[in-house]
């Protein structure tokens, strides 16, 4: 009997634990890829006058919701097709931990290469562009062998 308990005690020991949280790379070999734009939906310059009157300018990220598989390397790119607008950027965990903030200038293409850990939901915004420019990642289970 102390042998088998011995032996799991060492199997657990041995064992590499699964890691948490995301791995975030300016670039790496990825295995799938997303490209995020930026859209200018009512603006100053183009408007609709009258929207751009009552809400002020806003802006969205397209695709807004997207999907990625747990522990694959993903490159994510995002495109800010604005002439002169910065947008920043900020990537949570499901807990609203901040896990990315960066800024994205105006026309520019900005690349990660992102690996999520945990499976859930990760939302991310452009914070001077609230509430309408934001967006979410569904990490969802890896592909069964």
């Amino acid at each position: 009997m102390k042998r088998l308990v011995l032996l799991s005690m060492l199997l657990l020991a041995c064992r590499s634990p699964r890691q948490h949280g995301v791995t975030i790379a300016r670039t790496g070999v990825a295995k799938a890829r997303v490209i995020v734009l930026t859209l200018g939906e009512a603006i100053k310059e183009t408007g609709p006058a009258q929207t751009v009157k009552q809400f002020g300018e806003v802006y969205a990220f397209s695709p807004d919701v997207f999907a990625v598989r747990r522990d694959q390397p993903t490159q994510i790119t995002f495109w800010n097709l604005q002439p002169d607008d910065e947008h920043d950027f900020m990537l949570t965990d499901p807990k609203n931990n901040v896990l990315l903030q960066t800024k994205f200038a105006p026309l520019s293409k900005t690349t990660f290469v992102m690996t999520f850990h945990d499976e859930g939901v990760f939302p991310f915004y452009c914070v001077m562009h609230q509430p309408a420019m934001s967006g979410q990642i569904v990490v969802a289970a890896p592909d069964s062998p």
